[in-house]
């Protein structure tokens, strides 16, 4: 099973104590965007992975994890060229 992927969201809120000595600052960090694929279920140990905005398969692998890695690749090759200058 897949973990630790940019598909995990936490919900739990920051530990803060109920004192008037500790000032409360949330600590945790949102995630800013939503992920742009997603691994699904494609049959017998078979995965695709789903670009959300269009609804195109973008890839598939036999392995969970394997999937899960190809999903981040992706992303992170469309935030470098969203990030690159204008030429």
């Amino acid at each position: 099973m897949c973990t630790l992927t940019h598909f995990a969201v936490t919900h739990e809120p920051a530990f803060a104590l109920n004192t008037p000595t500790f000032e409360t600052v949330s600590t945790i960090e949102s995630c800013t965007h939503e992920p742009l694929f997603q691994v699904i279920p494609a049959g017998n140990g078979f995965f695709h992975i789903r670009e959300k905005s269009t609804g195109l398969v973008r890839g598939f692998r036999e392995n969970h994890n394997a999937a899960c890695a190809l999903a981040r690749s992706l992303e992170s090759r469309i935030e470098l060229l969203a990030s690159e200058p204008l030429r």
